[in-house]
């Protein structure tokens, strides 16, 4: 059963006097249709901003030809049905972030510590769309390791970045705000790991915002042939007055007979605005572990799609997101196998609490060619309070004979008997809740291969449970 549209939460419509009026106008003023207010002008400003090459701000500007091409989307778009962009105050969100001022020292410090041990493969960090902290081991540089931002990326190796940025996951037309982070993102990552290299130290980059506006993250990272490495991105802000508007595009490309371990997580503040495209294509005899945490923002909608294009590829997606208060994220999950014998797995759990929606969304394709696939994808959701809602909208979509693919998607509340039981043996009811949703999550947290980040977010999960 459809319900009506998930109200707006900027604004209280109680009606007393005139103030009840200026609501009721102010409240139509947000439900018309949805225009982005930034011109080319602003696309040759922030390239000029940053010094960028001539050829470089070309780029930008045939994305941004794209994304004008492009409807904003609305809930008359399937993909959109569920999730109402109109409550972005556009005008607000969308001037640039000033960097100026930005250093490491504004970063909470363990968002930077090393993941293992007292050694890292490489850190990125940025403050604002501004790269305030860089380092790459050198036994990785001797490797022919690539880690540094992308822009001085697109300078130091451009044959190399141009070969593959947009060109094989995400493509520039692919939406309207993948078109728009083509043209304005403002910082990123380039990743290149060489044929036969085995990386042994994990990579990490961190972004955090302390602004207000608008900023673009685009991180591209390619696997050679028989290589492999770890790596984690992760986003995060304190909450301001005033809205952020954040566009993200992740790039995987995982080579013949390689493999990525990739952990990427967020925990926006709650004026933030997330729009992200994010694809992984995984070549033959590939392996993609895909790990994704959304745990903060105000709003998001994040596509994520796995492509296995070789024969006995192997893709594997975990997720998890914490709502509360007023939080509506929606994610939209594909799995497209291209050939023989790929085995793709996915697996998202979520907690709700307050009068927060979470949307998944997911499908699995299957090629006439792609015989002997195994696919799998699982929604699981806990609903903490009654006026938490979930959609979980799992599909198939099978053009082959021998394959083996299956769904489940469940939403439940907590189990009071398994609460009781906990009382029963001298535990607090807060203390047995905790106890519960720790194990609902774990699953997930164990295939993130740090134990510290791991318990970082356990902490991020334990503030929401608590309040």
């Amino acid at each position: 059963m459809l319900l009506r549209p998930y109200p707006t939460a900027d604004y209280n419509y109680t009606f007393r006097n005139d103030g009840g009026i200026r609501n009721l106008a102010r409240r139509r003023e947000v439900l018309k249709e949805a225009v982005f207010p930034l011109t080319q002008d602003d696309v040759v400003a922030l390239s000029q901003r940053y010094g960028e090459p001539e050829w470089l701000l070309e780029k930008r500007l045939a994305a941004w030809e794209i994304a004008e091409s492009i409807p904003m989307p609305t809930t008359n778009d399937e993909p959109w049905r569920r999730t109402d962009i109109r409550r972005v105050h556009w005008d607000e969100a969308t001037h640039a972030i000033n960097p100026n001022g930005a250093h490491i020292g504004l970063v909470p410090a363990e968002l930077y510590s090393p993941l293992i041990g007292d050694k890292q493969g490489g850190l990125l960090v940025f403050v604002n769309g501004q790269l305030v902290q860089s380092d790459i081991a050198a036994e990785l540089t001797d490797q022919g390791v690539i880690f540094t931002d992308l822009r001085t990326a697109f300078i130091n190796h451009r044959d190399l970045v141009e070969q593959y940025f947009m060109t094989q996951a995400v493509l520039v037309d692919e939406g309207k705000f993948s078109a728009i982070n083509a043209a304005l993102w403002t910082h990123g990552v380039f990743v290149y790991v060489p044929k036969g290299v085995h990386v042994e130290l994990p990579l990490h980059s961190v972004e955090y915002v302390t602004d207000t506006g608008m900023t673009g993250t685009h991180i591209l990272c390619v696997v050679d042939e028989n290589a492999s490495v770890t790596y984690l991105h992760e986003s995060q802000s304190p909450t301001r007055e005033g809205q952020v508007l954040h566009t993200g595009v992740t790039e995987l490309i995982v080579k013949r007979d390689s493999e990525l371990r990739y952990v990427g997580l967020q925990n926006w503040g709650d004026n933030v605005f997330n729009f992200g495209h994010q694809r992984g294509r995984i070549g033959q005899g590939a392996r993609l572990d895909w790990v994704s945490g959304e745990m903060g923002s105000r709003f998001g909608k994040v596509f994520m799609t796995i492509d296995l294009d070789g024969n006995d590829a192997w893709g594997r997606i975990s997720g998890l997101y914490f709502t509360d208060g007023r939080q509506h994220i929606d994610i939209d999950t594909q799995q497209n196998h291209h050939a023989l014998r790929g085995t793709s797995d996915l697996l998202f759990k979520g907690a709700l609490k307050g009068e927060s929606r979470t949307v998944w969304q997911g499908m699995i394709l299957v090629d006439p060619g792609a015989q002997q696939t195994d696919g799998f994808q699982a929604n699981r959701n806990l609903l903490l309070e009654r006026t938490a809602r979930a959609d979980s909208i799992p599909g198939l979509e099978i053009q082959a004979d021998d394959v083996r693919c299956t769904h489940a998607a469940t939403i439940g509340r907590l189990d009071e008997r398994e609460i009781f039981y906990l009382m029963a043996r001298g535990i607090d009811r807060v203390t047995a809740e905790k106890l519960i949703v720790d194990g609902f999550f774990d699953p997930v947290m164990q295939r993130i291969p740090f134990e510290g980040v791991r318990e970082r977010l356990g902490e991020y999960i334990d503030s929401k449970l608590l309040g």
